[in-house]
């Protein structure tokens, strides 16, 4: 670990309520405020609601964190799968409902990948609940070569209305 501090772009989702923090905007609105405790919690977008995809079954409350970390991609991601387990996340079907899902979509680093984690998030420029949040609180940022998420945003309405 170095004495570098790195930004992160964490795409939170819920659509399964919690023993303790209710509904999935509140399952959301309490990981925010873990990940400010944990790291240093630059901005966040507001919670919005969207459809499920795949089997997931209930709709989603998903939303953008970008929080400051002196640690690497793989710790960083080890860090958020223990958040997730915290709030009780459990592995199960891939696409299923889940109290909680963290993703590590983007960084201020070059492009990185391994085994278990690719960043930008391969499904980034594919997923509208990521990137509209992301273009809220910080549209500018280049995050796939010179594309920002105001480029991703403009480009997935396009699709959307020619499809």
């Amino acid at each position: 670990m170095s004495d570098a501090t790195h930004l992160y772009a964490i795409a939170l989702g819920s659509n399964r309520r919690h023993v303790r923090h209710g509904r999935p905007a509140g399952v959301v609105e309490a990981a925010i405020a873990r990940l400010d405790a944990e790291y240093e919690l630059f901005d966040a977008s507001p919670i919005v609601l969207n459809k499920a995809v795949g089997g997931a079954g209930r709709d989603f409350a998903n939303a953008v964190a970008l929080v400051e970390s002196p640690l690497a991609p793989r710790m960083m991601l080890s860090g958020l799968k223990a958040l997730e387990r915290r709030f009780g996340r459990r592995m199960g079907k891939r696409w299923g409902p889940r109290v909680l899902d963290l993703d590590l979509v983007a960084w201020d680093g070059p492009p990185f990948r391994s085994r278990c984690l690719t960043i930008p998030h391969p499904r980034l420029r594919e997923r509208d609940f990521v990137v509209g949040p992301m273009a809220a609180i910080a549209p500018g940022w280049r995050v796939i070569g010179g594309l920002t998420p105001r480029h991703l945003a403009s480009r997935l309405g396009k699709r959307r209305r020619v499809g």
